[in-house]
């Protein structure tokens, strides 16, 4: 583990030491309302079996807390980089876009990615996504791939922290038993998984859980 990605988890655990309660996560972020769906680039981890394992025995310990929405096996995801309401964005230009991305992700490997530890905030449970710096040139080429049919690119090329979450903070409630069980899943060995392509989807929240159906994909061939 480098020291970007051990420093992180040190100091969100932390910070989750002196977290009263749970933030609720699944309030409605500008622009969302029911129905409405979002484009953005995913790496999903529908075919990761061993992940799969591993997270279904997380979720057993952690189902009996109060205040976490488990997160379905076939929704895990690593949130990449938005493009914008499916209703606002023209399909000429998502069209341009899965090109740029198709014809700049070719030249990228496949990554080869370690989920675990727990990695907890007041919103909800992910497993720490390492290493950082293939994710990151993932979405740095995704972001030069929009950067070609917009003059803009959404959301802060800053910031960004690879995660997979597990599950959300569904209520305020308090934070000291679930600190107790993350203190000894936080022991388990991390998983391997291996991603061999980037998926462009129409995002959708229902009834707090987050579905999607895949646009285009932009496969990691180099």
């Amino acid at each position: 583990m480098s020291s970007r990605e051990l420093t992180s988890l040190r100091q969100r655990w932390t910070a989750y030491q002196d977290l009263p309660t749970l933030t609720e996560h699944w309030y409605w972020r500008p622009g969302w309302h029911a129905g409405r769906h979002f484009y953005t680039w995913h790496l999903a981890f529908q075919q990761q079996p061993a992940l799969h394992r591993h997270v279904t025995d997380l979720q057993q310990q952690l189902a009996p807390l109060p205040g976490l929405d488990l997160v379905p096996l076939d929704g895990l995801h690593l949130t990449t980089q938005g493009i914008g309401f499916t209703d606002e964005v023209p399909d000429n230009d998502i069209d341009a876009i899965v090109a740029e991305a198709r014809q700049r992700c070719a030249a990228l490997p496949p990554l080869e990615l370690s989920l675990g530890p727990v990695d907890p905030d007041a919103e909800g449970i992910g497993l720490l996504v390492q290493p950082w710096n293939p994710v990151e040139r993932v979405r740095t080429t995704i972001r030069a791939a929009i950067a070609a049919v917009w003059p803009v690119v959404p959301e802060p090329a800053d910031g960004f922290r690879p995660h997979v979450t597990i599950a959300y903070s569904g209520a305020p409630a308090p934070t000291a038993p679930i600190r107790a069980r993350l203190a000894e899943l936080r022991r388990l060995a991390p998983v391997q998984a291996t991603i061999s392509e980037v998926s462009l989807i129409a995002l959708r929240r229902d009834d707090r859980t987050y579905r999607w159906s895949t646009v285009a994909t932009a496969p990691l061939n180099g």
